[in-house]
């Protein structure tokens, strides 16, 4: 399948019934090929789970693997939860047990749980401030189950990703890579978002970065807990609770396809 989450784009394989899991690091990277393959910024791997109504892998489209995607989670959610008949479930991802909810407007939000506030679970390569990271812009670092490098800017509209986020995705103090997210306030609980993503590059949306920027200003001290995000591809809104991090927003099923053997037979 593909689908998006205001402009996050994915591909969604449903491999439950499988014994193992089907995607791999070289037919996540042909599938994620915009020319040779289909496309995506995350690829999203359904798979059963014994302790959860499925589970979730994902993969970047460089061939990496990705810890968490909220977007993602919010499509695959609304799709199982309509072949199930349900408005709620539970799922588990590399972050764990996260739940899921449609809302009476067809929006869907899920919990990506609390924030990881310790530079080993970041990670960071060593101890340093986390809401002051020792680089230039004076950028915040926090985990979603993925890194996350938070920059707050005057205008991120002005900001050249393509320039930026490359050097701090690559940074030494990121043994992992990072995702960068560069946010401008433009009103009361309100931020203007645009998203470098680690192993994707320059994307209209990120779930999981859209919740590590609204708890970086809520920690700075610039929104309350509850924001609107508007990234390049819609809007997003983040609630910090006390039971997690939940993220609500549009969700898109736009086509169903079939691999051809070739393609398969090549990228096995």
């Amino acid at each position: 399948m593909k689908m998006h989450g205001a402009g996050n784009d994915f591909i969604v394989i449903d491999s439950r019934g499988c014994k193992t899991p089907v995607v791999t690091e070289s037919l996540a990277r042909a599938l994620g090929d915009r020319n040779r393959g289909v496309g995506f910024d995350q690829l999203a791997e359904i798979r059963d789970s014994l302790s959860a109504d499925f589970a979730l892998d994902f993969w970047n489209n460089d061939g990496s693997r990705a810890g968490a995607c909220g977007n993602a989670t919010r499509c695959v959610s609304d799709y199982v939860m309509k072949s199930l008949g349900r408005d709620q479930l539970n799922l588990i991802t590399e972050r764990g047990e996260l739940t899921a909810q449609r809302l009476q407007d067809g929006r869907v939000s899920v919990n990506m749980g609390h924030p990881q506030r310790d530079w080993r679970q970041v990670p960071l390569a060593h101890d340093v401030d986390l809401m002051h990271l020792p680089l230039a812009g004076d950028p915040v670092a926090l985990g979603m189950g993925n890194p996350h490098c938070v920059m707050f800017v005057p205008d991120s509209e002005a900001v050249d990703l393509a320039a930026l986020g490359p050097g701090l995705e690559h940074d030494p103090l990121f043994p992992q890579r990072t995702n960068v997210e560069f946010a401008s306030l433009i009103g009361p609980d309100h931020l203007r978002l645009r998203v470098w993503e680690r192993g994707a590059g320059i994307t209209l949306a990120c779930g999981s970065g859209t919740c590590a920027t609204v708890v970086a200003a809520h920690l700075r001290g610039l929104t309350g807990r509850r924001v609107t995000v508007q990234a390049d591809g819609g809007a997003l809104e983040v609630d910090w609770r006390d039971d997690g991090v939940w993220l609500t927003g549009p969700v898109a099923h736009v086509f169903d396809g079939v691999l051809t053997a070739e393609f398969l037979a090549a990228h096995s």
